[in-house]
């Protein structure tokens, strides 16, 4: 039996619809945990100077433990893989950054830029894939967020602050949490997405 790819993409998108509509209320708590984190990312750098990395590495440590609540049980859904290889990136960033402050500002912004780069590409790869259910444009635009970060960083270096690494973070945070939050608000609610 030969299948079309107009139909793959259909059972795709069901399956995406399903798993989003059955557990829209994680999926809201991730988005609104997640711009909580960006939103402390953005302000603690204006607020503090101090302990700047270890808040950091805690916004993501939480940050990733509330993507892997959400995605527990959803094995079944085609963006599955991505996602663990982006929570797991953002763990290990957290980690790092909680436990090694002291590796130096150069090697917290490469782990950042890879953060930011493979997180970002999981959004816009993700967005293609559920294309073209309504709100599919915001996934993409968060995905885009974070390439773009990515590639601010890099034209950034070597001369990056800290405050700067933190900011971008927040962006980049802000806009997953963001685009998430709201398909989930979407379809949760019943709308046809």
């Amino acid at each position: 039996m030969t299948v079309t790819v107009n139909e793959a993409s259909s059972v795709l998108r069901a399956a995406v619809r399903t798993t989003i509509r059955k557990r829209s209320w994680l999926y809201i708590f991730q988005g609104g945990v997640m711009c909580f984190g960006g939103a402390l990312a953005l302000l603690y750098p204006v607020l503090a100077g101090t302990g700047l990395l270890a808040t950091l590495g805690w916004v993501l440590l939480i940050s990733a433990v509330v993507q892997a609540v959400t995605l527990w049980g959803a094995a079944q859904v085609p963006y599955f893989w991505l996602q663990v290889i982006a929570i797991a990136l953002e763990f290990l960033v957290g980690y790092l950054l909680i436990t090694s402050p002291g590796i130096g500002l150069p090697a917290i912004t490469m782990l950042l830029l890879v953060l930011f780069m493979v997180g970002g590409l999981t959004r816009v790869i993700f967005a293609l894939m559920v294309r073209p259910l309504n709100d599919w444009l915001w996934l993409l635009g968060s995905g885009v967020v974070g390439v773009l970060c990515a590639g601010i960083l890099l034209l950034r270096l070597p001369e990056v602050s800290t405050w700067f690494l933190g900011f971008l973070l927040g962006i980049h945070l802000i806009a997953g949490g963001g685009a998430v939050g709201w398909m989930a608000w979407h379809l949760g609610s019943g709308e046809q997405l």
